[in-house]
């Protein structure tokens, strides 16, 4: 037993470099570790493959923040109140000539600078200090109230913290029960298939109410005809 329970350990936790990094990055995702708790964590369990570990979880995660970036720039809509029609604009870039352009090379000027504007949500995140604490360990909750500070890293939370560690429950994996489905069963003919869904629909069916003395009276009335019956003469005896 104890052999098969290592055997599939090893098939999913044994190479460190072919886990899923998702499981990772939701640790990243949580404010009370970050990366650098992660990072600590695979140096001490991985020993030298912690740190290639580590670049590729952080690569992994920029590359996902990237397509969550996208996704929200698609979707967001504009609206009413901060955004104006394609006509406005022009009319005020035409109205304002050079003190459009102003405030363009401005903008330019700060983002040339790398002011801390010029950081992304998630650089943001990472660089900040870990929570202490968080009531009662709900890290959803957590996300929902900074979501105001971090959207885009927000969703992408929501996303990765609500998919299951296994879809397997660990008394299926580690079940000395045999499979429940064996060669034979699970390659049943059409025809079998469906006796056994009829067997199993009669079996489920709610039973009919049945009236004892109605049935009494008629299980008398047939054995009265058969006795009848019994008694008449045959064309023989005749």
């Amino acid at each position: 037993m104890a052999k098969k329970m290592k055997e599939k350990f090893d098939k999913y936790w044994g190479d460190p470099e072919k886990m899923n990094k998702m499981i990772f990055i939701s640790c990243v995702l949580d404010p009370r570790y970050k990366f650098d708790s992660v990072s600590f964590a695979l140096a001490k369990m991985f020993e030298e493959k912690g740190p290639i570990i580590a670049k590729g979880v952080h690569t992994y995660m920029t590359s996902l923040f990237d397509e969550y970036v996208k996704s929200y720039s698609k979707d967001k809509v504009c609206r009413p109140s901060s955004c104006l029609s394609n006509s406005s604009l022009d009319t005020m870039e035409t109205s304002n000539g050079s003190f459009g352009s102003f405030f363009e090379e401005l903008k330019r000027h700060k983002a040339g600078i790398g002011g801390s504007d010029s950081k992304s949500e998630l650089e943001k995140y990472l660089t900040e200090e870990v929570e202490n604490e968080i009531a009662d360990g709900n890290i959803l909750l957590w996300w929902k109230v900074n979501s105001p500070r971090f959207p885009i890293l927000a969703e992408m939370a929501r996303d990765v913290l609500s998919i299951p560690i296994s879809s397997v429950a660990s008394e299926c994996a580690f079940s000395t029960g045999g499979r429940i489905l064996d060669s034979f069963r699970s390659s049943l003919t059409p025809k079998l298939v469906e006796v056994l869904l009829c067997l199993q629909d009669w079996l489920r069916s709610e039973p009919l109410p049945v009236s004892v003395e109605e049935d009494l009276d008629v299980l008398e009335q047939l054995e009265q005809d058969f006795a009848n019956l019994g008694n008449e003469p045959c064309d023989d005896d005749m």
